[in-house]
C-alpha cells in the first residue's frame, strides 16, 4: 500500500491531532462538569452537557485524523526501510 500524503504532512497531522485531542478533551470535561468559569457568565452557554457533546464529537473527528495520519507515517517508514527512493 502506498502513502497518500507526504511524510512531513503525515507526521505533522499526527502531532497536531494528538494535541487537539488532549486540549479539546480537557475542555469537554470542563464543560461536562459545568465548570463555573465556562458556564457561569451571562453570555456563556447555559447547557454545558450539550457543548461537551459537541466538543467530544470534535475529539472523535481528530481521533480519525490521528489514526489516518499515523498509518500514513508508518507507511512512509516501511517504504523507506525497503530502499525506496523518495522524491
Amino acid at each position: 500500500m502506498k502513502p497518500v500524503v507526504s511524510a512531513v504532512q503525515a507526521w505533522s497531522c499526527t502531532v497536531i491531532s494528538a494535541f487537539a485531542i488532549l486540549i479539546l478533551g480537557i475542555i469537554g470535561l470542563l464543560f461536562k462538569a459545568e465548570h463555573p468559569e465556562l458556564v457561569g457568565g451571562d453570555e456563556d452557554p447555559e447547557d454545558g452537557s450539550q457543548v461537551a457533546a459537541t466538543v467530544f464529537l470534535a475529539v472523535l473527528i481528530y481521533g480519525g485524523f490521528l489514526v489516518f495520519c499515523g498509518i500514513q507515517g508508518v507507511l512512509h517508514m516501511r517504504e523507506s526501510r525497503r530502499g525506496a527512493i523518495a522524491l
